[in-house]
């Protein structure tokens, strides 16, 4: 589902054609970062970036190395619980974990996020009452 040039599986739809989003932040903690993201090691340095509101898209490894300061897991947690009540409009999520596993529960993350998402486009979307 993801777009571009960057190789992996899954991808938010959801921040197509926000334009005033121009941030890459890759997260990983053994592979090179690719040219053009910005890197970040540890799941609290892209919640920061994503604090921002200029963060067009996040590539996501599970296994940083040391659980007690988090997993890519964690990043999708928060990304959800942002958008189900503060109204977060999510960027354009990759995962590129080797972790079969993780990975599956991040995907499941994603499709929670979107759906998530989703309702409160419709929601907005819909007129309110006019009493």
């Amino acid at each position: 589902m993801s777009t571009g040039a960057f190789p992996s599986d899954r991808g938010s739809p959801l921040a197509a054609g926000m334009p005033n989003k121009r941030v890459r932040v890759y997260l990983d903690d053994e592979r090179p970062t690719p040219d053009g993201w910005v890197s970040a090691r540890w799941p609290d340095e892209v919640i920061r970036l994503l604090e921002t509101g200029d963060v067009a898209e996040v590539s996501l490894d599970h296994d940083l190395g040391d659980d007690e300061r988090g997993t890519g897991y964690d990043v999708i947690l928060w990304i959800e619980e942002a958008v189900v009540l503060r109204g977060f409009r999510p960027p354009l999520i990759h995962v590129h974990s080797a972790n079969a596993a993780a990975r599956s529960r991040m995907l499941a993350g994603i499709d929670a996020i979107e759906r998530a998402a989703a309702e409160l486009a419709r929601a907005s979307a819909s007129p309110g009452d006019v009493s």
